[in-house]
């Protein structure tokens, strides 16, 4: 009798090997061969899933899109009524919420380095151009919202442009996932964490000024 096989597991199994190759051999070097090989599967089988190696490139970004966007709710529901917190809690759960997005242990490193690769073949293949432009998008829509949160509770310094600090606080984020990934001997997730909670605190009000929104 034929096993049943699960295709929903299946495509997470193979994304997952996806993830494992592109990490250790980069994106220009991945293949649907490379991809079977890792999951331990004939081609044939993964060609029941992914018709081409291009379906299973959109079908890996726009999971790991979806995984994140998961634990970015999942962080917005913890973080709660800001405004019962103290300015330094409210700055740690921000931070916890957006660091999200960066390489801070291997899962989201495998992410980050995914995420990349895929935004560099982006830029001259036009079929991943709308995943790449909807990461975009969410970043800067992710940034605008904490920001916009802080700011409703009183925790920013009045008078901040919040289209400008939405993205240099989405350039920041960039910026420290990309050094993070290329030279992490010198970009430790330690250093990450502590220059972004560095940032959002100039932006703050200094500690025992009274709140701008009470």
């Amino acid at each position: 009798m034929p096993k049943h096989v699960d295709p929903d597991a299946r495509r997470r199994h193979v994304v997952d090997a996806l993830f494992r190759v592109v990490v250790r051999e980069g994106l220009h070097r991945t293949s649907l061969r490379t991809v079977a090989d890792e999951a331990q599967l004939n081609i044939g089988s993964l060609r029941h899933y992914f018709a081409s190696q291009q379906d299973l490139m959109r079908f890996a970004m726009q999971s790991m899109l979806d995984r994140v966007g998961s634990r970015l709710l999942e962080h917005v529901e913890r973080i709660g009524d800001l405004g019962n917190r103290p300015r330094p809690e409210q700055l740690q759960l921000a931070a916890g919420l957006l660091a999200e997005l960066l390489p801070l242990d291997e899962h989201r490193r495998a992410e980050v380095t995914v995420f990349l690769d895929f935004n560099t073949a982006a830029r001259t293949n036009p079929a991943f151009g709308d995943l790449s432009r909807q990461a975009a998008e969410g970043t800067r829509s992710l940034t605008r919202r904490v920001l916009t949160r802080l700011c409703a509770e009183g925790a920013l310094r009045p008078g901040l442009d919040l289209d400008i600090e939405t993205e240099r606080l989405t350039a920041l984020l960039d910026g420290l996932s990309l050094g993070a990934v290329l030279h992490p001997e010198i970009l430790s997730p330690r250093a990450c964490v502590d220059v972004l909670l560095t940032h959002l605190g100039e932006l703050s009000l200094p500690i025992g000024a009274p709140d701008s929104a009470h």
